[in-house]
């Protein structure tokens, strides 16, 4: 759905992206992640024909945005961190302004009422934009970005402002809409890739310094797994056995008591997940485990991490451990 190749955005001496590339497939959902500066705004201003590039390509479906950017467009639902609304016009005349400014052919009336059903605004229909809360206003933002159903949707900062309640909403409505549409979102808050999208897409200095399943990121770093571990047993002994478990790299206690377990942080070699090992050696041994929980392994973390790496910083793992805790 999404191609870009070797995208190169100069201002004078100045890189705002340098050589970025990357595809999204139909109906994926990704994350475009990136510290304020990293160059995902002028990569989403490209991708949706608001701005040109130095060099490179982007298509849209095929479709060359930059020598062809009217047809292009006609396939992109595009949500700005301020949505263009129309403060003195009512929802319904401006979906409706919004249905001729594109061009649509699809049966007005069943259209529109599809689209106020699915973003939930049909109580506020009549009401004038400029007298909704922000939530509404957001909401109302969205349902311009699906007027004429396009096959890309591009949301750019959408939960910004919003009570956590309606971020959740939000966030629930832009799950529902990856069904049927590719959906990219570009945002600073974690959290918001970690609840919605299933690829991020991580930029920093104008280049892309991960691209990766969400559930995989943590694949992308150097360092390997490491998981807080409360096991009943000798503290020696387990120490000892679990060191000997292929894949394990340390073993440290943490000197933390829950009833009869001790707390120990088990770090794994890189791409080796020791969870399954250290459960069967524990099962043998007879010693109950009261919890196992991952460390350091939280989009934040991984964030920082990577983005650290890529500004030529190295992340001290011991401040990252004592943190855990």
């Amino acid at each position: 759905m999404v191609k870009v190749e070797n995208l190169v955005k100069r201002y004078g001496q100045n890189y705002a992206l340098n050589d970025v590339s990357f595809e999204i497939g139909e109906g994926e959902i990704v994350g475009l992640l990136g510290p304020n500066g990293a160059g995902k705004s002028t990569t989403m201003n490209i991708l949706t024909g608001y701005l040109s590039s130095t060099s490179g390509k982007a298509y849209i479906d095929g479709i060359d945005i930059l020598e062809h950017p009217i047809e292009a467009k006609s396939i992109i639902g595009f949500l700005p961190e301020q949505p263009p609304l129309y403060q003195d016009m009512t929802v319904e005349e401006y979906l409706n302004f919004v249905y001729e400014l594109k061009g649509c052919t699809f049966d007005r009336e069943a259209h529109l009422n599809e689209i106020i059903n699915v973003v939930k605004i049909a109580d506020v229909r009549k009401r004038l934009i400029k007298n909704l809360s922000k939530g509404y206003k957001q909401r109302v933002g969205i349902a311009q970005a699906l007027v004429g159903d396009p096959k890309l949707i591009v949301f750019d900062e959408p939960t910004v402002g919003l009570d956590p309640k309606q971020i959740l909403e939000i966030r629930n409505l832009i799950r529902t809409l990856s069904k049927n549409h590719t959906v990219i979102l570009s945002t600073h808050i974690l959290a918001e890739v970690q609840a919605v999208c299933e690829r991020v897409i991580i930029i920093n200095h104008g280049k892309i310094i991960a691209d990766e399943k969400t559930s995989e990121l943590t694949r992308a770093i150097e360092e390997g797994y490491q998981y807080e571990v409360k096991i009943c047993g000798p503290q020696r002994d387990v120490v000892s056995a679990l060191e000997k478990i292929r894949g394990v790299k340390s073993v440290t206690a943490t000197g933390e008591r829950d009833s009869d377990a001790y707390g120990y942080v088990v770090e794994s070699d890189k791409g080796i997940d020791v969870r399954k090992p250290v459960f069967n050696l524990c099962a043998s041994k007879s010693w109950a485990i009261l919890g196992m929980a991952p460390v350091g392994t939280d989009l934040e973390t991984i964030f920082i991490r990577l983005v650290d790496r890529s500004n030529g910083q190295v992340p001290e793992r011991k401040a990252q451990r004592r943190s855990a805790h």
